[in-house]
């Protein structure tokens, strides 16, 4: 299975090196990394060129933000199956992509565990995101898998389509809501730590963030699940962050 890594970057050079490595490290050989830059000023383009040309698929211009180049990176992927890989982050080891295509021989959708870390060098963890199964109700319970580490069949990615740039900070919640949600698509849990996501992200870089993600995601479960004006999911999403931190001070 020829699985498609999807990396979106804009001035990334103090990163890109680091979530780069991660890719090449993986010993699932038949894969690609797909990079649509946003027309970076700094040396992001330098260093994606100085790696070896063959399994990366190039494209640097204009966007109008990551779910604009992402949606580029849809239209030209050639693998089985696809990933977002943020160009702060990292696969935590070596073996994270074989896990994925593990997964995947025996269903269309996977996602797994994630480490949020301070940085990529100390990998200080300082919160854990354990992935289980969808609870009755999935979405509308709050639940989500975590993006980055969300991994989906061909199949899956022409029937959900592009992401909607009428979001601002939560198009891959509503991807992933209607790729679970909406299509009867099987779905299961890899039990492997996939990715090391640097904390800062759009949509975890202050309190301002979380609300403006909440409040999008609500809107797209109104869309898709006929969610009331206010609805469960909105307090219960934000309140399962709290096991993920309690996680890391208990040492599990």
């Amino acid at each position: 299975m020829k699985i498609s890594v999807l990396t979106v970057c804009w001035n990334s050079a103090a990163t890109i090196r680091h979530t780069i490595d991660s890719f090449f490290a993986q010993d699932h050989q038949d894969k690609e990394l797909v990079v649509v830059d946003g027309a970076s000023s700094d040396d992001t383009l330098s260093i994606v060129r100085s790696y070896p040309p063959e399994k990366i698929q190039l494209v640097s211009e204009s966007d109008r933000g990551m779910y604009d180049a992402l949606n580029k990176a849809l239209t030209i992927y050639k693998g089985d199956a696809i990933g977002v890989l943020n160009s702060d982050d990292t696969f935590h080891d070596s073996t994270a992509l074989s896990s994925v295509a593990h997964g995947l021989a025996k269903a269309d959708i996977v996602h797994g565990h994630l480490d949020f870390v301070a940085d990529h060098n100390a990998k200080e963890v300082v919160r854990r995101w354990r992935a289980g199964r969808p609870p009755k109700g999935g979405f509308k319970s709050g639940w989500m898998p975590a993006h980055p580490t969300f991994y989906v069949r061909r199949a899956v990615a022409e029937a959900v389509g592009l992401f909607d740039l009428n979001f601002k900070v939560a198009s891959d919640y509503d991807w992933m809501l209607r790729a679970v949600e909406l299509h009867g698509f099987r779905t299961e849990v890899v039990d492997h730590i996939l990715i090391d996501m640097m904390v800062g992200g759009a949509s975890t870089r202050s309190f301002r963030s979380h609300i403006r993600h909440n409040l999008e995601a609500l809107r797209s479960r109104r869309r898709w699940l006929d969610a009331q004006v206010l609805d469960f999911a909105l307090f219960a999403k934000p309140l399962r962050k709290i096991g993920q931190y309690l996680e890391v001070s208990s040492g599990r």
